[in-house]
């Protein structure tokens, strides 16, 4: 279900980005996740389970992929093929709504914005992943970072060589 014009973002897609972001921002060493690109590649490895189940049997088949985060089958807004693959038209609010909560805080290094957690994020991010429902969340992006926390443009061309229809779908259809 897209997110109609004017209305603020979801409390589950804030939830569930909060979660990715404070996967690369736990470590002392971690930066957070560079750039929007690579937060939307990761994100739909995220919110498609069967894509990252297929990379995970090619990269590491002796990993169990855990389980699916997603329990219902259901995603609440599906992505669209955007310039550089997968993109939700939502990030702009949902990075905005964690920022304005000081849940996160990007930095810019030249055109670059890296996000990662502040102290009140990290809490609220532990908060969440304790709980039985967001766990599964937790566990896939703990396995995002210790499997694909790839630069940007290697993340992109992983995902393009394993999916060609995405690459071969036009811009702006639904994923």
């Amino acid at each position: 279900m897209d997110h109609p014009a004017g209305l603020p973002p979801s409390a589950d897609a804030q939830a569930r980005l909060l979660i990715l972001i404070h996967a690369f921002s736990e470590t002392a060493d971690s930066k957070g996740i560079e750039g929007r690109m690579k937060l939307a590649k990761l994100d739909f490895l995220l919110r498609y389970p069967e894509h990252f189940d297929q990379l995970m049997a090619e990269r590491r088949p002796d990993t169990d992929p855990g389980d699916d985060p997603w329990l219902t089958g259901a995603i609440e807004q599906s992505m669209i093929r955007y310039r550089y693959g997968p993109w939700d038209p939502a990030y702009y609010a949902l990075l905005g709504a964690l920022t304005g909560k000081g849940l996160i805080e990007p930095k810019h290094e030249n055109t670059v914005a890296t996000y990662r957690t502040t102290p009140a994020g990290r809490s609220v991010a532990q908060a969440l992943a304790a709980s039985e429902s967001w766990r599964p969340v937790r566990d896939r992006a703990v396995l995002l970072r210790r499997h694909f926390n790839l630069s940007g443009i290697p993340l992109k061309d992983l995902i393009y060589r394993a999916f060609p229809d995405i690459v071969e779908a036009d811009w702006g259809t639904r994923l």
